[in-house]
């Protein structure tokens, strides 16, 4: 591979090298609705992004979630399909879908906890009369737009509209609980489906329609105002998917439908048997058979979407845990070797530069860290595993930092700063940071400490999760790693950011030289 055609952090940083940004997921956003979407508050938050100096906002995945799998965006229905909860159906009023009159007699009050269920209920019933009234609209501008998104998007658009009406045909079983000719795509039997559900699969293909179109008005207003969005890319799918069912030969799915391995971590940090996720590992010779095609169509898409994408679990590009898919725990899998740099020598000469950021965390070996050296990505630095009994060596810790790398106060994993402080650490790590900072460290101030340890840093990029910004504690944390209650519901309340947050932050940024020049 040719180390001058790879992307370099310039990709990813302002000409002075040095940036920072916010974590916050869409969900996340207030609203009336139930769950945050790309409405007004998204326009808002880029607003109050823009005016602290913010050039980067990172989100969670943007792919369809499912209650069986406790709304985690990590574990997806889809790897291409837009999570048509986040759709405004203010904008459907602004498109001329809906009226001001359906939307007023759909909503919730707003809370600091997303009401999946609430809000799929109101969104089935404006997305119902949002979509009759396109269906009857004789306007050739309305079905042109249409027409024209179903034929770029039939590479996968088709098969998950399937996927999704056979799931709601069939009471939300997955998959491989249909009847065989639906499990194991009968042609006749999709055919004639298809025919007797036209009108359905139309409006599942609309309202992807819809989620794009709206998803690519914030983006572009975003990188009007400078500010870059930075996506996430979960590297498996779940088990019961549009993917897998659609291509179970790229992924470790016997003759019968049913896993062979599935993937998760070995006991590590967040827990001492390891995770076991259930998502089907890859079939790795199958998928370099096919040119990694899966992978060249999914990446392909995530570049149209995002200016930077974190790859998620980067570490199974070079190795990857597979577990027996009938262990309970994760105690008892094993290391195997993943694509390494083939699959990324296929990616850039099919899609030139890779604008990858590499969640390099957790069990990583030399292989690991050679791998990210070798395709020159950035990597990642959490602060809150900074402090422990090796802290004056740790990878994590200011001092021993270079600058490609994105520095965080934690992650969508992690407890927020102040939980994380009040709950978590052990006195070795009180003392260190009283000693790292040479100030009196109280939960009151610990978030103002960790993101100035983090701008103050050489690493090019920090990126600090809202809940920090705004000094929340546990009860803000977005998700409990093994954990499948009560996660990915966190919301800001509207007003809960104010003038105060944005002036710190902006200040911050020029002092430590995050700034656009």
């Amino acid at each position: 591979m040719k180390k001058s055609n790879l992307h370099s952090v310039k990709n990813l940083l302002p000409d002075n090298n040095r940036c920072a940004g916010i974590l916050m997921h869409i969900t996340s956003l207030p609203g009336k609705f139930g769950i945050g979407d790309l409405g007004e508050a998204a326009k808002d938050f880029a607003a109050f992004l823009f005016r602290s100096k913010q050039t980067v906002w990172q989100l969670l995945p943007l792919n369809p979630t499912a209650d069986s799998a406790g709304h985690s965006p990590y574990s997806s229905i889809s790897s291409m399909a837009g999570n048509t909860l986040l759709i405004s159906p203010e904008m459907l009023v602004d498109s001329g879908w809906l009226t001001m009159e359906d939307i007023n007699e759909n909503t919730c009050t707003s809370s600091d906890r997303v009401n999946f269920e609430e809000a799929e209920k109101i969104k089935h019933r404006l997305f119902e009369k949002a979509f009759d009234r396109f269906s009857k609209s004789r306007k050739q501008k309305h079905r042109q737009g249409f027409d024209e998104f179903c034929k770029t998007e039939k590479s996968w658009l088709h098969n998950f509209a399937l996927y999704s009406m056979l799931k709601s045909f069939h009471e939300n079983m997955p998959w491989y609980k249909w009847p065989k000719e639906y499990k194991f795509r009968d042609s006749k039997a999709l055919m004639k489906f298809s025919k007797d559900q036209t009108s359905g699969l139309e409006k599942i293909k609309w309202l992807q329609y819809i989620f794009f179109q709206q998803w690519h008005m914030l983006k572009a207003q975003c990188n009007d105002m400078g500010i870059r969005m930075l996506g996430d890319l979960p590297f498996y799918v779940s088990y019961d998917s549009a993917d897998v069912w659609t291509s179970p030969e790229i992924f470790s799915i016997d003759k019968h439908g049913k896993p062979k391995e599935v993937a998760g971590v070995p006991p590590d940090y967040f827990n001492a048997e390891g995770q076991c996720w259930g998502m089907p590992v890859f079939n790795w010779n199958a998928l370099k058979k096919q040119q990694y095609s899966w992978w060249v169509n999914r990446i392909r898409k995530n570049m149209e979407l995002f200016d930077l994408i974190r790859l998620d679990h980067f570490r199974a590009f070079a190795d990857y845990w597979a577990v027996p898919a009938n262990e309970k725990t994760a105690i008892h899998g094993q290391w195997k070797k993943g694509p390494g740099t083939l699959i990324f020598k296929v990616l850039e000469t099919r899609l030139g530069k890779l604008p990858f950021l590499a969640e390099d965390l957790g069990d990583i070996d030399e292989a690991v860290h050679q791998l990210r050296r070798d395709l020159q990505f950035p990597g990642m630095k959490v602060l809150q595993f900074a402090f422990g009994d090796n802290m004056p060596s740790s990878d994590y810790i200011p001092h021993n930092y270079e600058s490609n790398f994105a520095v965080y106060t934690g992650t969508h994993d992690n407890n927020t700063t102040r939980g994380w402080f009040r709950k978590d650490i052990t006195s070795t790590e009180r003392d260190n940071i009283q000693h790292y900072t040479g100030e009196k460290v109280t939960d009151k101030n610990i978030h103002h400490k960790m993101i100035q340890l983090a701008y103050s840093s050489v690493a090019a990029t920090a990126i600090v999760p809202l809940q920090d910004v705004l000094g929340l504690d546990e009860n803000a944390r977005m998700n409990v790693p093994a954990s499948t209650k009560n996660n990915w519901s966190w919301r800001l309340l509207p007003d809960q950011l104010t003038d105060k947050h944005e002036v710190w932050l902006r200040k911050l940024t020029i002092t430590y030289s995050r700034i656009r020049t």
